[in-house]
């Protein structure tokens, strides 16, 4: 019995690691074969028709958090739903292009051949109340577009289960483990398009 205990150990480890992955494919199209000789790409993002957590709607998330924030104390629902919205360019942007230019080797400049659209398409915000957590991961769509034609869609990749959380479980703001969740997508995205 004891030498049991081993390997199955191991296995639900891995089976459990596995469950954190994200996944990344390529729903339709190609990356264009001069996106390699590429030396820099623009980045865009947008955030319509999102669901959170078990919400269909952003919208009915925002509010329902507002009331219930608002009901504890006056006013914080409504700092935290500004919070909420500003964090897209304060936090998640700027995470996803400092991972995505270091794992892609791309410089960022709107002038690019090339633009990377990442539209956000599921957030599942987690929590983080320090006995027991929920990390946080977003699903998103990439379209690899012409700068100057950004109606035709060239690429389009899917990003699926972004994982988000500090790396010392510090992550008790929800904007810090979402932009974990940028940042991971942009890595992914990154490597993705170095291939």
């Amino acid at each position: 019995m004891k030498h049991l205990k081993l390997p199955l150990l191991i296995l639900a480890l891995c089976i459990s690691i596995s469950s954190f992955a994200q996944r990344i494919k390529v729903l339709e199209g190609d990356i264009p074969a001069d996106f390699k000789d590429q030396k820099s790409v623009n980045t865009e993002f947008t955030y319509e028709n999102i669901g959170v957590g078990k919400y269909d709607k952003e919208e009915d998330y925002i509010k329902a958090k507002t009331e219930e924030y608002n009901q504890k104390e006056p006013g914080r629902g409504d700092n935290w739903a500004k919070s909420w919205i500003a964090d897209r360019k304060n936090r998640f942007e700027p995470k996803f292009d400092e991972l995505f230019t270091k794992y892609s080797d791309l410089t960022l400049n709107k002038n690019s051949k090339y633009t990377i659209i990442f539209h956000t398409t599921f957030l599942e915000p987690g929590f983080n109340i320090g006995i027991t957590r929920k990390n946080a991961t977003i699903n998103g769509e990439a379209l690899i577009v012409e700068t100057a034609n950004k109606s035709k869609v060239l690429a389009k990749i899917s990003i699926d289960k972004a994982p988000g959380k500090s790396f010392w479980g510090n992550d008790y703001d929800t904007g810090e483990r979402l932009s974990e969740c940028y940042a991971t997508a942009g890595r992914a995205v990154g490597k993705f398009v170095k291939k």
